[in-house]
């Protein structure tokens, strides 16, 4: 194994444990945490380290995608709020 791909693979393992408490913001849109009442197996760190592991960089655009979606309805929110 070379150096860029064990450094792909590392980066998305450590990007996948830190954000793992906000997986909700790295989907289509920004979404509702959800209870944890529901245990599903597939929805745990593992499952989402191992997903970040290999598609961070998706992760990054979503991620990137929801942070503007956010600024742009507290934007529109503050600009109601001063009328």
């Amino acid at each position: 194994m070379n150096l860029p791909i064990a450094l792909f693979l590392v980066f998305g393992f450590c990007f996948g444990l830190l954000t793992y408490s906000n997986r909700h913001l790295f989907s289509e849109g920004p979404t509702k945490r959800r209870d944890n009442s529901e245990s599903d197996p597939l929805d745990g760190r593992v499952m989402w380290t191992l997903i970040c592991t290999m598609l961070w960089p998706l992760m990054v655009l979503t991620g990137l995608n929801t942070w503007w979606i956010l600024a742009r309805r507290r934007a529109v929110a503050a600009r109601a709020r001063k009328d």
